[in-house]
């Protein structure tokens, strides 16, 4: 018996339009960077609530370094920062690393959807 595990995949401003606002499911990005400590911490929580929701959720990364276009165009100042999508538009931003339990709270309303 196999298991797939869903992972949190990388975006970029490229591929962004498809990946995230296209996508069926809400989509969660961490806008992230490789020299932030918070973003960090972040990831085993992002990977647990990926594999957790997968069937109500989508989350994704993007480094705010090497995507510059769509970190400025949703007016990204703080990393991390999560930013949920759906039907193509921004419905909720939070900034900072939060525990699993508090980040679910958070996220209540979106997947209920």
């Amino acid at each position: 018996m196999t298991t797939h595990t869903p992972t949190v995949a990388e975006v970029t401003d490229a591929d962004f339009g498809t990946e995230v606002l296209g996508a069926g499911l809400p989509v969660l990005v961490q806008f992230t960077a490789e020299w932030c400590g918070p973003c960090r911490q972040l990831k085993p929580v992002l990977r647990a609530l990926a594999a957790e929701e997968a069937e109500r959720l989508r989350i994704v990364e993007i480094d705010v370094d090497r995507n510059p276009e769509t970190t400025l165009r949703y007016g990204v100042l703080a990393t991390p920062t999560l930013m949920v999508f759906r039907a193509g538009e921004p419905v909720k931003s939070l900034v900072g690393a939060r525990p699993k339990r508090r980040l679910l709270e958070e996220l209540e309303d979106v997947l209920a959807g």
